[in-house]
C-alpha cells in the first residue's frame, strides 16, 4: 500500500490526527522499539486530544460568551459568601444534568454577567455542554422575526441544542404584549428540559413590567423556581471597586 492511498483512507474515515502523525509517529515508534500496540495507542490518543480539542473551540465559537469573563479573572473575594459556596458546585455542572435553571439577581455593577459567563465557561471546559450566551433583547427580537415569519417553533428548536442558555439582563422593560408572548413561549419550552442562567436588576415583584400582566407574570416565575438556584449579589460594585483600585496604581 502506498503513502497516498493510505492517507486517502484516514482521510475518509476522518482520522485527520492520524493522518498528519502516524509517519512521525512511526519515526519515533522505530527509535524507541515501540510495540505495535504503544504505536497505535499514541496515534490513537493524539486523535482522541485532538478531537476533543476541536470540539471544545467549536463549543466556544458557538456559545457567543464574552471575552474575558472567565473564573480567573472573577474576582471571588468580592461575592457574597453563600455565593462563593456554590461556584464550584455550578462548574460541576450538575444543574445542567438536572434541566435546573441559575436565577441571579443584584444592582448593574455586581458582576451578575461576569459570574454567569465564567460558570458557563467551566460548562463548556469541563462537560462539553453546549452553552450560548445572549442578551434577553437580542433574544426577543430574534423571536419576534422568527415568529412573523411563521417559523417560531423552527427557532426555538434550534435552541433546544444548547444544554444551557445564558439569558442577560431579563429585567429590561417590555415594548409590547408580543415581546412577553414569544418570551413567555421560550421560558415554556424549556421547562423541566433545559437549563437557563438568568441575570437580573429587577427582583420578583417588578416582573409585572416584564410579563405586563399577574397571571403571566406569576406562571413565568413559577416555571423559573420550581426547579432553580437562585444567588443575590448583594454585594458592593465591582465597577466601583475596579475603578478605584485603578485610581490607587
Amino acid at each position: 500500500m502506498n503513502t497516498e492511498s493510505l492517507k486517502l483512507m484516514l482521510k475518509s474515515l476522518h482520522l485527520s490526527s492520524f493522518q498528519e502523525h502516524y509517519q512521525s509517529f512511526a519515526r519515533q515508534a522505530e527509535s524507541g522499539e515501540w510495540s505495535f500496540e504503544q504505536y497505535l495507542k499514541m496515534l490513537t490518543e493524539q486523535e482522541v486530544q485532538d478531537r476533543d480539542e476541536r470540539r471544545i473551540t467549536r463549543l466556544f465559537k458557538r456559545s457567543c460568551l464574552p471575552k474575558g469573563k472567565s473564573m480567573e479573572t472573577l474576582d471571588q473575594k468580592l461575592l457574597p459568601i453563600k455565593v462563593r459556596r456554590q461556584v464550584s458546585a455550578l462548574c460541576d455542572g450538575g444543574f445542567v444534568d438536572r434541566a435546573e435553571n441559575v436565577l441571579v439577581f443584584g444592582l448593574p455593577g455586581r458582576g451578575k454577567t461576569h459570574l454567569v459567563a465564567a460558570v458557563a465557561r467551566e460548562l463548556i471546559l469541563n462537560n462539553s455542554q453546549p452553552v450560548f450566551f445572549i442578551n434577553t433583547r437580542k433574544l426577543v427580537e430574534r423571536l419576534l422575526i422568527a415568529k412573523q415569519n411563521l417559523e417560531l417553533e423552527k427557532e426555538l428548536k434550534k435552541l433546544d441544542k444548547f444544554a444551557c442558555i445564558i439569558l442577560d439582563d431579563i429585567g429590561y422593560v417590555q415594548q409590547s404584549r408580543e415581546e412577553m408572548e414569544v418570551l413567555f413561549a421560550f421560558l415554556s419550552e424549556r421547562y423541566e428540559r433545559r437549563s437557563i442562567m438568568i441575570t437580573s436588576n429587577l427582583v420578583f415583584s417588578e416582573w409585572d413590567k416584564i410579563f405586563k400582566d399577574a397571571m403571566t407574570t406569576a406562571a413565568a416565575i413559577d416555571r423559573l423556581v420550581h426547579h432553580s438556584v437562585i444567588l443575590e449579589l448583594n454585594n458592593k460594585s465591582y465597577r466601583a471597586s475596579y475603578a478605584k483600585q485603578k485610581l490607587k496604581n
